[in-house]
C-alpha cells in the first residue's frame, strides 16, 4: 500500500489531475446512462394548457408524488406512459383542465352561503351558470380551445306591450390554425338557442380569436337571403368540383386532376298564378225541357145575343164553329268549360350556366440515363375526349344553356420528382421511439468506450511506464514491480538489497526483480536456441548467412 502511494506521488500533479478528471467523467457518464435507461417513458398528458390549468395539474401531480415534465413554456404536461390514462380519469374527476375559468357552471349553487343571497344575486348566478355550461359544451367541439358566452336575457316590463328579444354573443379561441366550417358555426348557434328560452339562432353573434365574424347575429331577411344565395352557390360549385375529381381519379389515379367550377344561379323568387280554359273540353252542367199546349174553339155566327152567352147556348145553337190547337216545346242545356288554375312559386337556386375548367396530369416514365427527374408524356387526344365526355356528363352539360367545359392536359409541378417511400413507424418490427432510444444509448456507450480507449488508457499507460522507469535501485539497476512474473536472481535467490537502504526501501527492493539480469538470461536463452537450430539445419543456416553477406556487399 505504501509503495502504491509512493508511486502515485511520483506521477506528478498534472497526471494525477488528468486521471482523476477522466475517472470522474466516466463515473458521471455511467450514472447518467443508468438514470436514462431506468427513467420511465414519458407521454403527453395535456397540451395547449392555460397557465392556471397547468398550475392546478402540477399541484395535483406533486401531491400524488407522480413524476412529470413541463414542456413548451408550461403549456404541455408529460407523465409516465403507464400512468397517462389513469391520470386523465383522475383529472376529469377534479374537473381539470377547466379552460382557465373558475366555478362558472352550475357548481356556483353548491356553495353554502346561497341561502341568504338576494334574488338579484340568484339571477346573476343563474346567467353565469348558463354561460359557463354553454362554454364547456362548446369547448368539447374539435378545434375549439376555449369559449366565452355572453347572454342577454331581458326582463318583461310591467304594462309594456313591446318585449325585447333575448340575444347572445360568443367568442371562440381556436386551437392553432384550425377553423370552423359554416355548418359547425350554425350548429353552435342552434345549440345555444335550444338551451336558452326564447332565444332565436339568428340573434346569436359568433366571432373567433382573430376577430373574424363567423355569424352576424341579425334577423334581417334580405341579408339572410343574400347569405343563403352565396352559400348555395358555393355548395353547388364544391359539389360539382368534388364529383369531377372523384370520377376522374378512379381512372388516372389520385392527385392527378384539379377541377374548378363556376355556377351562375337564378336567385329570383317568382310566384305565378295562371288560369287556362280549354274550349274543346266541355261538361254538361244542367238540362231543362219546357212543353206548352194551347187549344181554341170559335163560332162562325157573327150575331151577338143573350142566348149565345147562356151556358147551354152551344147545344141549342148548332151553328158553325172554328177550332185552333198549338203545342210548343223548349229545351235549355247549360255546359261548363274546362278551366285549370296554377299557383306556382319558384324558389331561388335554378342553374343558369355552368363553366368547368379541368386540369389533368400526364404520364411519367423512369428518368433517362444521367437525369434525375422523370420523363413527362402527355395523354393522347382520344383519352382526353373521353375525359371531357365524363366531365360533361358529371355536371349535367346543356349546350342550350350556354355551359362550357375545358379539359386540358398539362404537367403538374413537382410530380416529375422520383417518389420517396415514407418510412414506416416501425423499424425492424420495433416501435420507432424505442429504437431511437436504444440507438441514442448505444451511441453514448460507444462514445464512452472510445473515451476509455483513446484518452484514459494512454494516460494510465504512460503513468505506469513512468512508475516503472522511476523504480531503480541506488546502484542504478532497473527493477520490475512485484505485480510482474516472479523472476529470481541466479540460483533462484532474489537480489540482495543494496547497503545503506532504509527499511521501507529494503521492503520495496525485496518485492522487485533486477531487470538487467532478466534481460541477460533472455539473451542467453535466445543464443542457445539459435545454436540448436543451426545444428539441426546447417544447410538452411548457411544459405541465410550467405544472403546476409550478399546484402551487405
Amino acid at each position: 500500500m505504501n509503495s502504491f502511494i509512493q508511486s502515485l506521488k511520483k506521477l506528478g500533479t498534472t497526471r494525477l489531475t488528468a486521471i482523476a478528471g477522466g475517472g470522474v467523467a466516466v463515473l458521471a457518464f455511467v450514472i447518467y446512462l443508468l438514470a436514462r435507461m431506468s427513467s420511465p417513458q414519458m407521454e403527453l398528458l395535456y397540451g395547449g394548457l392555460e397557465l392556471a390549468d397547468a398550475n392546478q395539474i402540477v399541484n395535483k401531480l406533486q401531491a400524488d408524488k407522480i413524476p412529470y415534465e413541463l414542456r413548451h413554456e408550461g403549456s404541455e404536461v408529460w407523465v409516465p406512459k403507464d400512468r397517462k390514462l389513469d391520470l386523465r380519469v383522475k383529472m376529469a374527476e377534479q374537473q381539470l383542465p377547466s379552460g382557465g375559468s373558475v366555478a362558472t357552471g352550475y357548481e356556483l349553487f353548491d356553495k353554502g352561503d346561497m341561502l341568504g343571497s338576494t334574488s338579484f344575486v340568484q339571477n346573476i348566478n343563474l346567467v353565469r351558470a348558463m354561460e359557463g355550461e354553454l362554454a364547456r359544451t362548446i369547448h368539447a367541439i374539435d378545434g375549439v380551445k376555449s369559449a366565452r358566452v355572453h347572454l342577454v336575457l331581458p326582463k318583461r316590463e310591467v304594462f309594456s306591450r313591446e318585449t325585447q328579444e333575448a340575444s347572445a354573443s360568443i367568442i371562440l379561441k381556436m386551437d392553432g390554425n384550425k377553423r370552423l366550417s359554416k355548418q359547425q358555426v350554425q350548429a353552435i348557434q342552434h345549440l345555444v338557442a335550444a338551451a336558452v328560452p326564447k332565444l332565436k339562432p339568428a340573434r346569436i353573434s359568433i366571432i373567433d380569436d382573430k376577430g373574424t365574424l363567423l355569424a352576424r347575429g341579425s334577423d334581417d331577411d334580405r341579408q339572410a337571403m343574400a347569405e343563403r344565395a352565396d352559400e348555395l352557390k358555393l355548395a353547388t360549385e364544391q359539389r360539382l368540383q368534388r364529383t369531377i375529381e372523384e370520377l376522374l381519379e378512379r381512372s388516372i389515379g389520385p392527385d392527378r386532376v384539379r377541377a374548378e367550377v363556376s355556377a351562375e344561379l337564378d336567385n329570383d323568387r317568382v310566384a305565378t298564378t295562371q288560369e287556362v280554359y280549354d274550349p274543346d273540353s266541355k261538361v254538361e252542367r244542367s238540362h231543362v225541357t219546357t212543353e206548352e199546349g194551347e187549344q181554341t174553339n170559335d163560332a162562325e155566327n157573327s150575331t151577338v145575343s143573350v142566348q149565345q152567352n147562356l151556358p147551354d147556348a152551344g147545344a141549342s145553337n148548332p151553328g158553325a164553329r172554328s177550332q185552333s190547337k198549338q203545342n210548343r216545346t223548349q229545351e235549355t242545356v247549360n255546359y261548363e268549360i274546362s278551366k285549370t288554375v296554377k299557383n306556382q312559386v319558384k324558389e331561388m337556386g335554378g342553374v343558369k350556366r355552368i363553366t368547368a375548367a379541368v386540369l389533368v396530369d400526364g404520364r411519367y416514365s423512369p428518368a433517362a440515363e444521367g437525369q434525375k427527374k422523370l420523363t413527362y408524356q402527355p395523354r393522347d387526344e382520344k383519352e382526353m375526349d373521353q375525359l371531357a365526355a365524363l366531365v360533361r356528363g358529371a355536371i349535367g352539360y346543356d349546350a342550350n344553356r350556354g355551359d362550357q367545359v375545358e379539359v386540358i392536359n398539362m404537367p403538374f409541378a413537382g410530380h416529375d420528382e422520383p417518389e420517396v417511400e415514407a418510412g414506416d413507424h416501425k423499424i425492424l418490427g420495433f416501435e420507432r421511439e424505442f429504437v431511437e432510444k436504444v440507438a441514442s444509448n448505444l451511441g453514448l456507450s460507444v462514445v464512452a468506450i472510445l473515451f476509455l480507449l483513446l484518452v484514459l488508457r494512454p494516460l494510465v499507460s504512460r503513468a505506469v511506464e513512468s512508475m516503472a522507469a522511476q523504480a531503480v535501485t541506488p546502484d542504478g539497476r532497473r527493477l520490475l514491480g512485484a505485480g510482474g512474473p516472479p523472476l529470481l536472481g541466479p540460483g533462484g535467490i532474489p537480489p540482495a538489497p543494496a547497503p545503506g537502504m532504509l527499511p521501507e526501501e529494503m521492503e520495496t527492493v525485496d518485492e522487485l526483480i533486477d531487470i538487467d539480469k532478466v534481460e541477460g538470461r533472455v539473451k542467453a536463452s535466445s543464443i542457445r536456441k539459435i545454436g540448436e537450430i543451426v545444428e539441426k539445419h546447417p544447410e538452411e543456416a548457411l544459405s541465410i548467412i550467405r544472403s546476409w553477406m550478399y546484402s551487405d556487399v
